[in-house]
């Protein structure tokens, strides 16, 4: 004879139906506040980059002021150009709603693409404006004077680029390279000195004009670097302020409609998954911000904000789901209690959580006049599986046979089935019922060791 009877009560309609009202897994977006709420939260980031941008310019201009004029007209049009550049992709970058609602990643593409292009554009236009500066060494083969004039201008001007290149993050996006061709500016000096101008006049021009390129390979990558930077701080914000709105969610019953002061406490129910996401969200948010981090390791960063995003919907859903199961645990022990009054006049008599933790199992006691008790627990189902499980623990006094039991537990079955609620078939478990499980002081603590009523209903 079993006095312990388990019925797998299957809710997986009810959970899809729950899903639908609830709305859960959708993030909630209050657009105009949260876009408040990303500005502020990235001001200082923004005011950090617009102060690195002023200071760059200030260095760019006062190195420029120093170039001779046929070189300075040149690097001019091309400060200009990687102004104009870098401010249109900022702009773009700092979209309103639009920016949002678009992937991170298919942004930082297209302007990694626009990048790319602009780049191929811009060396193009610089070979053909040092096309005139060029073709004049021809001109000077022969004329000792004038071909060591022009070599002193032009190694003047590779210190002065040579120069300007150092104050630029130079061994992070082309490591070696300004050392080389400081040795190039070298070894034309020493021709020049020993008074081989003609044969040290290309080696200079060349040199200089191999730093202008690497100039422009570093003002390029370094703008990749901060639009990456940009996009991957914006998209882990907006999941940092997500995180933040999502804390407390309303609670709606079965009519779609908010639940007077009920609430949904996201961390709480999800059992500090919220909170550990905020730490990883915190943590990316660091590395972001950090300068030191490469484009490629910000694009994953952007990628990664994304996913988190995702994350937090799916814990939202978990959180949520828990809360509503609680209270389906809460609402099936009503119905048990009901059959169990109508079919052999049994008194609920108390209800508690495990631990009194609402996230935990449902534990009942009901009585007979006659002594006789049967404790109810309601517990969640199986990791990955959706419903309760359902025991009857039978402590009869007086004489009951299997049959009996089973025909109790049977009419309990059926009568979840009739409320709504599909089951499984029904199971004897071995053994005899624990003999505490009919005390729920023991979840409790000290002070509050009494029977307690059972929550108020807030679904079904």
């Amino acid at each position: 004879m079993s006095g312990k009877k388990r019925i797998l009560v299957d809710e997986t309609e009810w959970y899809r139906a729950q899903r639908a009202a609830q709305n859960l897994k959708q993030v909630r977006r209050d657009v105009p506040r949260l876009l408040d709420e990303v500005r502020r939260r990235t001001e200082a980031d923004q005011a950090r980059t617009r102060a690195r941008l002023e200071e760059h310019a200030r260095r760019t201009q006062e190195a420029l002021s120093g170039l001779t004029a046929h070189t300075q007209r040149l690097e001019r049009d091309t400060e200009r150009r990687l102004r104009e550049q870098s401010e249109r992709l900022h702009k773009e970058l700092r979209g309103t709603a639009e920016r949002l609602e678009r992937d991170t990643r298919t942004r930082l593409a297209e302007q990694r693409a626009a990048l790319e292009g602009q780049l191929a554009a811009e060396r193009e236009q610089r070979r053909r404006d040092i096309t005139g500066l060029t073709e004049r060494v021809d001109e000077l083969a022969g004329n000792r004077e004038r071909a060591a004039a022009a070599v002193r201008d032009w190694l003047a001007d590779g210190a002065t680029m040579a120069g300007l290149v150092a104050t630029l993050p130079h061994e992070r996006h082309a490591p070696g390279r300004l050392d080389r061709l400081r040795l190039d500016l070298d070894t034309a000096r020493r021709n020049s000195d020993a008074g081989h101008h003609e044969a040290a006049l290309p080696f200079a021009q060349r040199a200089y004009l191999d730093l202008g390129e690497l100039r422009l390979d570093i003002e390029h990558r370094e703008l990749e670097r901060r639009l990456a930077q940009g996009a991957a701080t914006d998209a882990l914000v907006l999941v940092e302020t997500l995180c933040a709105q999502n804390e407390v969610r309303p609670v709606t019953g079965p009519d779609g409609r908010p639940l007077q002061g009920a609430e949904l406490d996201v961390d709480h129910w999800s059992e500090g998954e919220l909170e550990e996401l905020r730490g990883q969200v915190a943590e990316r948010l660091s590395r972001a911000r950090d300068d030191a981090t490469t484009a490629a390791e910000q694009r994953e960063l952007a990628a990664e904000a994304t996913e988190l995003e995702q994350r937090l919907g799916e814990v939202v859903d978990r959180a949520g789901m828990r809360l509503l199961a609680s209270q389906l645990r809460v609402n099936l022990v009503d119905s048990v209690a009901g059959t169990l009054s109508r079919i052999g006049a049994y008194e609920l008599t108390d209800g508690e959580y495990e631990d009194e933790d609402e996230r935990r199992s449902y534990h009942a006691v009901l009585e007979h006049a006659n002594g006789n008790k049967i404790v109810v627990q309601v517990l969640p189902a199986p990791e990955g599986e959706t419903g309760q499980v359902l025991r009857v623990l039978s402590y009869d006094y007086d004489t009951a046979s299997e049959r009996e039991l089973r025909d109790r537990a049977e009419a309990v079955r059926h009568a979840l089935a009739d409320d709504g609620h599909p089951t499984g078939a029904l199971e004897s478990e071995p053994g005899l019922p624990d003999p505490t499980a009919v005390d729920l002081d023991r979840f409790r603590k000290p002070e509050a060791a009494m029977p307690r009523k059972r929550p108020a209903d807030g679904v079904s």
